[in-house]
């Protein structure tokens, strides 16, 4: 299924997990909040671009990508999140009934993009095949504040063998406005992270022969979140965790070497 079909199925109200989904294609995340929020926090994404890097910023009002034909922001993600007052207040599926002409769109890059790289190098990932979603942990490493903007960094975690790591983050590398190489390598509790196993967000990921494989941790779109709740902003509105939007931009669209 392409990107266009997804974004389609995403409008019919069907709630789905796109890691794994419109193989080769970029995927992003997502923040949308008033016009008047959209300075510092554009500011709080330069000054934390791992993750926070921007592909896209649209016009206050609009709601169809130049980076996917065709497509409607209030309705192309399986599922959104609705903040208000920086405080989580519902899941939904379509978010035309509460927009407004001054909300501006943000889409961040996503680890989703370089999963396909991953693989091809010989990584296994789980979760990339059975539907389920990247496991993600809020860690003790403080983002770059900017303004109202200011939080915890957010990681996605891939188990891989210990001969594969280079392998890892060579591959990684080619993609930083997907968040790039790893910021950690091992060593979970050095970042906040006392069980690998229990995830902030995602599901689990236990690997067999635990012995063979270290935990990899990559800077995660998940992050703005945590600091939308900081900013404490009368509304905003992002993505829900593995549930993207999905672009017509091909992944190697994005790869720099």
């Amino acid at each position: 299924m392409g990107p266009k079909e997804l974004r389609e199925l995403a409008r019919s109200g069907k709630n789905f997990t796109t890691s794994g989904l419109a193989k080769g294609h970029v995927q992003t995340n997502v923040v949308i909040i008033p016009k008047s929020y959209a300075f510092e926090f554009t500011l709080f994404c330069i000054r934390n671009p791992k993750p926070c890097p921007i592909i896209e910023v649209m016009d206050p009002g609009e709601f169809v990508s130049s980076n996917a034909e065709g497509s409607d922001i209030r309705t192309d993600i399986p599922e959104y999140k609705i903040f208000k007052n920086g405080k989580f207040v519902e899941y939904v599926n379509d978010i035309s009934s509460i927009w407004r002409s001054d909300f501006v769109v943000f889409l961040l890059g996503c680890s989703f993009t370089f999963e396909n790289e991953l693989v091809k190098n010989g990584i296994d990932l789980p979760y990339f095949e059975n539907k389920k979603n990247v496991p993600m942990f809020i860690t003790s490493l403080d983002t770059e504040a900017a303004g109202n903007f200011s939080g915890k960094l957010v990681v996605t975690q891939r188990w891989v063998r210990k001969d594969k790591v280079v392998k890892a983050v060579q591959a990684t590398s080619r993609f930083p406005n997907q968040h790039g190489t790893p910021i950690k390598i091992g060593d979970s509790e050095e970042i906040g992270i006392n069980d690998p196993y229990k995830p902030d967000f995602g599901d689990p990921w236990i690997p067999e022969n635990q012995k063979d494989y270290i935990p990899l941790y990559w800077a995660c779109g998940v992050t703005p979140q945590l600091v939308l709740e900081s900013a404490k902003i009368d509304i905003s509105i992002t993505h829900s965790p593995g549930k993207m939007f999905v672009t017509d931009l091909n992944d190697e669209d994005m790869a720099v070497i």
